[in-house]
């Protein structure tokens, strides 16, 4: 498993779904849909989102941070 860190390339709007792919294994477009289709159910899903996007280092500062 790698690192969670906000790739630069293959990213829509912060790049967490694509982090969170890369991390499981998944494509991004499967894990946006996941978060699409969690949409629909009750809860905090865009709080969650945005503190992610927060809390995953950019990709390029993962990288300097090593």
């Amino acid at each position: 498993m790698s690192r969670l860190a906000r790739p630069t390339d293959g990213r829509m709007i912060g790049g967490v779904c694509a982090a969170l792919a890369r991390r499981f294994g998944t494509s991004a477009t499967t894990m946006r849909l996941i978060f699409l289709v969690s949409c629909l159910l009750p809860g905090p899903q865009f709080l969650l989102y945005i503190a992610l996007w927060i809390l995953f280092p950019s990709e390029e500062k993962a990288r300097t941070a090593w």
